[in-house]
């Protein structure tokens, strides 16, 4: 049972549950016994925090069946490892050697120590923002629910978890387009999308460099090359993407022409930033343009930040890939990036999760499209990606697959939250170190 395994396995055991759970005559609005199919999907769909659904759970699931799912939602946010090892905390059970290995993979962080007070800092954080995003909720459903506060109050707990896990469930019928021109709750729900998909450890840096500048210590604020490249890219893929919807979306009468410029903006700034693992949407997905449908596409493949409740392949793995071919095209051997070389190691690890994405992509697509023939490539491929990044936007709208083609997608929204080299590690087992070196020969390339 190697570190893999158990990461892989753990997940696999919450999806279980979450499953029976679900299935049960009370966490359904009728009563009635769920369908397993239904169970299964909604549960992965929660732990690998997605949101693709084949029900609306608004309507669908009862009171305890949504507080079911949002617990779900909660442990795969958090991940398997991380809810694990909160809850030997608690019980006063000492974390062993394996178990801090194992939490130093799901978290994908350096070193073993510090990893107690890390995950006490990772659930205060957690707590903060979705706290936060409740508190500033609440005035925004209540005219909603004037006459149901109770119920006001569960949108706004229910919304806020799912936005800061980047999950994309939502209560409401139309998800959130009813506020597509509501400011405060696009600034909102943004807000806990960003920080949820940014990263623990960038939002810790954050906060360790605006604590020493309110105490105005004297030393100079120096940021990890981590921090440095989840944040950039992050804002350039949301400046980016922004303008690209605004540009794409301007003259479809039915998505954005019908508003005016800053309801436009709006809308192409939520879209932008939804796209990145969070599966809410302010406009219609099914009748966006190709060309929108394919920007969405490629934004959902590139994903969130390391450590982060986002999917995707991440924004470090884009930076690698980028540097290391500007460093090609320069002529030169190393890469850099803001003045430091990357290891070796690094860049075959951002290779192999490039290839082993879109080999994974590109399987699942093929398989679909022989399932589900009546339904445009572009759709499919829509659905894929939203599954393996877990975003949960859906142009087809997961509920028009097929049974074959709706059990297909459970698995690739599991890999895509355990992660496709994680979930290779846990079928091969650890490699045998080799003492062997092979002679080096050129071949022709590109």
């Amino acid at each position: 049972m190697t570190v893999p395994r158990t990461i892989c396995l753990g997940f696999l055991m919450v999806i279980t549950v979450g499953t029976l759970l679900l299935m049960l005559p009370f966490s359904t609005a009728n009563g009635s016994w769920n369908s397993p199919i239904v169970a299964l999907f909604t549960a992965t769909s929660a732990v690998c925090v997605t949101g693709l659904s084949i029900v609306d759970v608004g309507t669908f699931y009862s009171f305890w069946g949504q507080l079911f799912l949002l617990f779900l939602v909660q442990i795969g946010g958090l991940g398997y490892m991380t809810a694990t090892t909160v809850l030997l905390l608690i019980l006063r059970r000492r974390l062993g050697l394996r178990d801090k290995i194992a939490i130093q993979q799901s978290l994908d962080v350096e070193g073993l120590s510090g990893l107690s007070g890390l995950l006490q800092s990772i659930i205060a954080t957690t707590l903060l923002f979705e706290i936060t995003g409740v508190l500033l909720l609440m005035p925004i459903f209540l005219p909603q629910f004037h006459d149901r506060p109770g119920l006001a109050l569960w949108q706004s707990i229910f919304h806020s978890i799912n936005g800061f896990n980047n999950a994309g469930f939502s209560l409401l019928p139309d998800n959130l387009i009813q506020y597509a021109s509501n400011p405060a709750l696009v600034g909102i729900m943004t807000g806990l999308i960003i920080f949820g998909g940014i990263g623990y450890q960038v939002i810790m840096e954050a906060y360790l460099w605006g604590r020493d500048r309110l105490k105005r210590l004297p030393c100079k604020p120096v940021f990890s090359l981590n921090f440095k490249v989840a944040t950039s890219t992050t804002l350039f893929l949301l400046v980016t993407g922004t303008i690209a919807f605004f540009m794409t979306e301007f003259r479809n009468a039915q998505t954005l022409e019908g508003m005016d410029l800053s309801e436009k903006v709006l809308a192409a700034w939520f879209q932008s930033v939804t796209t990145r693992t969070a599966g809410f949407n302010t406009i219609d997905i099914t009748k966006m343009t190709s060309a929108g449908l394919f920007i969405t596409i490629a934004l959902m493949f590139l994903g969130a930040s390391p450590g982060s409740t986002g999917g995707g392949i991440k924004t470090t793995t884009l930076r690698v890939l980028v540097n290391c071919t500007k460093a090609v095209l320069q002529g030169k051997e190393e890469v850099l990036c803001y003045h430091r070389q990357i290891p070796t190691a690094l860049l075959f690890k951002a290779i192999a999760v490039f290839m082993g994405s879109i080999a994974t992509v590109l399987i699942a697509t093929i398989l679909i499209t022989l399932t589900d023939p009546g339904v445009d490539f572009i759709r499919i491929l829509f659905e894929v990606v939203s599954a393996f990044a877990t975003v949960g936007l859906s142009a087809v709208g997961t509920a028009n697959l097929s049974v074959p083609g709706q059990l297909l997608l459970i698995p690739i929204m599991y890999i895509g939250r355990v992660g496709v080299l994680l979930l290779v590690g846990a079928l091969l087992g650890d490699s045998k170190p080799s003492f062997v070196n092979y002679p080096e020969e050129n071949l022709l390339v590109g």
